[in-house]
């Protein structure tokens, strides 16, 4: 076979395999239940359960009806907290606000159990002041480098690095309780987060939203490389990563699903 026959056999697999990534894979939610065992979360909280939502990059039609099928998803697993990872907007336009309270709406379901931050695409073209009259609007509490109690647990929303807004040391000097759990959109940065938070929840990465036999992942974004997906358990502080919801750059996946994460947090000693 010729040089360019080879050229053109891969160049039709690679639009074949990102026209059935955009069609198909973008499009498969898939529920993600992991039980995760945390050295430093008591036992009178074993059994919480937090779901994970994240990078819902919403801009068209096709991101509002995910974000609302990722939503009432996690809504039926009936969890003590939704916990948002930044990443609302691809960028901001005029239909945004509209674009998001559609989107959104039915967390109004979870009366104030809530818990949100920014993510580097919510600078794009604006600054997350602009979620304030939103979230405000559907109970939704949103932490810039700062602790809110809830449910017995200190949640510390550490503000996006990519923004160039975070201060985790600052924020988690002012933690005055625990358990805490730290939420953070940029996962790679673990390790400045002082050690006094049971786990970080983050997302930022899609996964890399193409991934390959093997495990092999050519896309990474900035200060996503280190972790990618998954749990990582000996992280720095126990990391969660989510796939998330949306896409950038192209509108496709590949054998990395979007993930709503349904996380039950048990301590040591009821293993």
């Amino acid at each position: 076979m010729r040089f360019r026959d080879w050229a053109l056999l891969l160049g039709t697999a690679g639009v074949a395999t990102v026209t059935y990534g955009a069609l198909v894979e973008a499009r498969n939610l898939v529920l993600e239940r992991k039980s995760l065992t945390l050295p430093l979360w008591p036992d009178r909280l074993s059994g919480f359960k937090v779901a994970l939502l994240t990078d819902f990059h919403i801009g068209s039609q096709c991101s509002i009806e995910m974000a609302q099928r990722a939503i009432s998803m996690a809504i039926d697993e009936k969890p003590d907290m939704v916990v948002l990872a930044g990443d609302f907007v691809e960028s901001w336009q005029t239909a945004s606000y509209g674009q998001l309270m559609e989107s959104l709406e039915l967390l109004l379901l979870m009366q104030g159990s809530v818990v949100a931050v920014p993510g580097n695409h919510d600078y794009e073209n604006g600054t997350p002041d602009l979620l304030e009259p939103i979230f405000s609007d559907l109970h939704i509490t949103l932490l810039r480098n700062q602790i809110w109690e809830h449910k017995g647990v200190a949640w510390v929303g550490i503000d996006s690095a990519l923004g160039g807004t975070a201060d985790p040391v600052w924020t988690v000097e002012k933690l005055k309780t625990d358990p805490a759990i730290a939420i953070w959109h940029e996962p790679d940065l673990v390790g400045m987060l002082p050690k006094k938070c049971a786990l970080q929840l983050s997302g930022h990465t899609h996964g890399g939203q193409f991934r390959f036999p093997g495990g092999f992942t050519p896309m990474h974004t900035d200060l996503g490389k280190t972790y990618p997906r998954g749990f990582y358990p000996n992280a720095p502080t126990p990391l969660y990563v989510s796939r998330g919801i949306g896409t950038t750059f192209l509108p496709t996946r590949f054998l990395c699903p979007p993930e709503v994460a349904i996380l039950t947090l048990n301590s040591l000693d009821l293993r």
